[in-house]
């Protein structure tokens, strides 16, 4: 999007733009809702999550806008809820392909009119033409795969055919065969922040991992030798995530960068029980779900934020927030002003992440997979309907749904937090009450579209 002039702060004196925090926003890929030692996992070493968490606000109740890659990333990016944003479902990996509309305005947009140096590393996976890629969305820097994945050697996109070269550096396909691609973007990231250390820099790094392929390096792979598979080899590519964000947040400190650093790490959605990642490897812990389905384990996601100058550290915050709300929020602590016109479906979480006794943002929420007639949940308080529901994997003693349960799924969280039986049939007037609920929802994103 292009902004009017007068948004963009070229007269400001370098003295208050260096005064504005540098955001750093790190978003994995299929990480489990329960995969880091600070949410409570036995086995996975994860030493710089953890960090973050010490040094910062960990949440227990934040939601992924979506449970499938592309539509979580349009949300994030916009504030808006994935179907708003133009990218209901997943993106296509092929050259061409069009993705999350230019007109939609983007946080590397909203950073860049406020003064930041914007930079994207890592998977794109929203637009594979010159005006749906990272430089036509506010990015001033990108470096990565525009499509879903890419081997971490080859940089080819292997999955559906045909097999195609996937590496691109500002918008122009480079070929560096045989490189790690994790050590890439590590030093992709130090290059960047050290380029704009003497500016404000907003940093998206959309790390492909653990998303398949599982490929981690010889380290972890010994370390998680005697972890039952799949576990050892999502475990170890976890660790091999988590090395990696130790490696930019070291670079933080010896600029001198590290203390008025907003450092977000989250996961996209759950984790995947593909064939292509052996059919699982990741964990929900307590609760029911993976990607690509809306119950709790598809939405719920591991996510911390870290700004030893600006927010309180090493405390947790169970209030229900969602990655749209990460967009107002980084506007309010940053400074930069919304664009009038532009609808968010996100709150700030300013207040929540100052206070534990801070109301949640969010009385109501909705999410959607694809169209109105696919899976979509609504939620109200801690009532959550689930249509269409459907699941590759369920926890061990929770039967198989029933026709009525993949029609209509009913809970209350504070009751059933891990979804194990549906109430519908038991609280008609709840179940009316969120269809109706939904119908807004879904009436409202129509005529959005228009």
């Amino acid at each position: 999007m292009t902004y009017p002039k007068f948004l963009i702060p070229f007269c400001l004196p370098l003295v208050l733009l260096a005064a504005k925090p540098n955001v750093i926003l790190v978003y994995t890929d299929d990480q489990g809702s329960v995969d880091a030692r600070c949410y409570g996992s036995k086995d996975l070493h994860t030493p710089s999550i953890d960090h973050l968490a010490e040094t910062g606000i960990r949440f227990t109740n934040m939601y992924s806008p979506s449970a499938i890659c592309s539509a979580s990333r349009a949300g994030l990016l916009t504030g808006r809820i994935p179907a708003r944003a133009g990218v209901p479902g997943n993106v296509s990996s092929s050259k061409g392909a069009p993705g999350m509309p230019a007109s939609e305005t983007t946080i590397a947009e909203l950073m860049k009119s406020n003064g930041y140096a914007t930079g994207h590393i890592g998977k794109w996976h929203l637009g594979y033409t010159p005006e749906t890629m990272p430089n036509g969305q506010g990015f001033d820097y990108s470096f990565g795969h525009m499509g879903g994945c890419i081997d971490n050697y080859s940089h080819f996109f292997y999955w559906v055919g045909p097999n195609r070269h996937d590496l691109w550096k500002q918008g122009k396909e480079i070929w560096r065969d045989g490189e790690y691609f994790g050590d890439m973007m590590v030093d992709e990231c130090k290059g960047f922040i050290s380029r704009n250390k003497t500016k404000p820099f907003f940093v998206y790094w959309a790390i492909n991992w653990p998303h398949y392929p599982l490929q981690a390096t010889d380290k972890w792979r010994i370390k998680y030798k005697n972890l039952p598979h799949p576990r050892d080899k999502y475990a170890a590519f976890m660790s091999t995530t988590d090395e990696l964000v130790g490696r930019v947040i070291k670079h933080l400190d010896k600029e001198g960068l590290r203390e008025d650093t907003i450092f977000i790490f989250q996961s996209d959605h759950g984790h995947s029980v593909e064939e292509r990642t052996f059919g699982g490897g990741g964990s929900a812990g307590p609760y029911r779900g993976h990607k690509g389905n809306l119950f709790e384990g598809g939405i719920k996601v591991p996510s911390v934020v870290s700004w030893p100058k600006g927010i309180p550290k090493g405390e947790v915050r169970d209030q229900f927030v969602t990655g749209t709300d990460w967009f107002p929020t980084l506007a309010e602590w940053t400074g930069a002003k919304i664009p009038k016109g532009h609808h968010l479906d996100g709150q700030s979480i300013a207040k929540v992440v100052k206070d534990p006794k801070a109301s949640t943002p969010h009385q109501k929420y909705y999410w959607q997979l694809g169209n109105r007639n696919n899976q979509w949940v609504v939620r109200e308080g801690e009532w959550k309907l689930y249509a269409k529901a459907r699941e590759n994997v369920r926890p061990k003693g929770i039967p198989e749904m029933t026709k009525e349960d993949k029609k209509h799924f009913l809970v209350n969280l504070s009751k059933d937090p891990g979804e194990k039986l549906n109430w519908a049939k038991d609280h008609p007037a709840e179940l009316k009450r969120l269809q109706e609920l939904a119908k807004k929802y879904q009436d409202d994103l129509a005529s959005s579209a228009k």
